[in-house]
C-alpha cells in the first residue's frame, strides 16, 4: 500500500482531503502492517551501529530495537522518571506508550490518537490499553490541538513521529504548554524541511509532501511556534545520521525497494530534509 496520489487537477489538497487520506492510512490501510515499520511501531528509527558492518541488512529485530530506541531516544531527553505525569500525543498502536510506562515507570502517562482504529488495535495490542486495566497507562482519543487534559497537570508531553500530521502546529503548541506544569518539558521527534526554501524540491521527490498526508514545516519555522507559545530553552537537535542511511538499507530490503520511499535518503543527502528531536520547557 502507498499513499493516494496527488489530485488529478494539479491543485493542493485541501484540509478535508488530507484528513481523509490520513484516516484511510491508520484506520482501514493500517499503516503499521506495512513492511516499511515492525513490531506495531510505525517510526523511522534511531538506529544503532549495525553489528554486521555499515553495509549488512538490517533484520527485522534490528527494526524493532531501532523503533522502540527512538522512544527511549525522547523519553530521556525529557528526563522523565518515576512520580512523573506524562502525555504521548499520536500514540499510534500504543506499543511506544507501552515501552515508555514500563522502562521509565512515569506515575501517569496518557497516550492519545485521533484515529479510532488505531485505538481499538493498541487495545488488542496492549493489555495496559484495555477497559479496567490497573495500570498507570491510559488511552484517549482526542487531536492535538485540542487535549483532554487539566491545566499544569503533566511533566512532560512528547510526540513520535506524528506531528507532520498536525493541522495546527501553533494549536498544538498552545495546547502542549497549557498543560504542562511550569518547568514541564516537551519532546518531539519527526522530520522537517531544513529550510522553507527546500520545500519545492522535496515536494518533488517525496510522495506524502505533495499529497498532502505531510503537512511539514522548516524546522526553524517549528522552533518559532514553540518559542511564540511561550515555551523557553527551545532546541532541535538532528539526528539524521542515525535514522536515514540504515532506514533507507531496511527499505531495499522491503518491496518498496523500487518506488518513491527511497528518495527520503536522497532527500536527506541533499540537504532538504532531516529528523530532529525538538525540545522545550514550559
Amino acid at each position: 500500500m502507498e499513499p493516494d496520489p496527488p489530485r488529478a487537477d494539479g491543485q493542493a489538497p485541501g484540509a478535508a482531503d488530507r484528513r481523509a487520506r490520513r484516516s484511510a492510512m491508520y484506520g482501514a490501510n493500517d499503516l503499521s502492517s506495512l513492511t516499511l515499520f515492525s513490531g506495531g511501531f510505525i517510526n523511522f528509527g534511531y538506529w544503532a551501529d549495525p553489528p554486521g558492518g555499515p553495509d549488512s541488512a538490517p533484520t527485522v529485530a534490528e527494526r524493532t530495537a531501532s523503533q522502540q530506541e527512538m522512544y527511549r531516544q525522547v523519553a530521556r531527553r525529557l528526563d522523565l522518571g518515576a512520580g512523573q505525569r506524562a502525555a504521548e500525543v499520536g500514540c499510534g498502536l500504543g506499543v511506544g506508550a507501552a515501552l515508555v510506562a514500563a522502562e521509565f515507570s512515569p506515575a501517569a502517562l496518557v497516550a492519545l490518537d485521533l484515529s479510532a482504529e488505531q485505538l481499538g488495535r493498541a487495545r488488542e495490542r496492549v493489555p495496559q490499553a484495555r477497559p479496567g486495566a490497573a495500570a498507570p497507562l491510559r488511552f484517549v482519543q482526542a487531536d492535538a490541538d485540542r487535549l483532554p487534559l487539566a491545566e499544569a497537570a503533566l511533566d512532560a508531553v512528547y510526540s513520535v513521529e506524528a506531528a507532520q500530521h498536525f493541522e495546527d502546529l501553533p494549536a498544538f503548541a498552545a495546547e502542549a504548554r497549557r498543560v504542562l506544569r511550569p518547568g514541564g518539558r516537551l519532546a518531539v521527534a519527526v522530520f522537517f524541511l531544513t529550510a522553507e526554501s527546500a520545500r519545492a524540491r522535496a515536494t518533488t521527490l517525496l510522495e506524502t509532501f505533495g499529497n498532502g498526508v505531510d503537512v511539514v514545516v522548516a524546522v526553524d519555522d517549528f522552533t518559532a511556534v514553540l518559542r511564540a507559545a511561550g515555551f523557553t530553552d527551545v532546541a532541535a537537535e538532528s539526528i539524521g545520521p542515525r535514522v536515514w542511511h540504515r532506514f533507507d538499507a531496511w527499505i531495499a530490503r522491503t518491496e518498496y525497494r523500487d518506488v518513491w520511499s527511497r528518495n527520503w535518503l536522497r532527500a536527506y543527502e541533499e540537504g532538504l530534509v532531516d529528523y530532529y528531536i525538538a525540545t522545550a520547557r514550559r
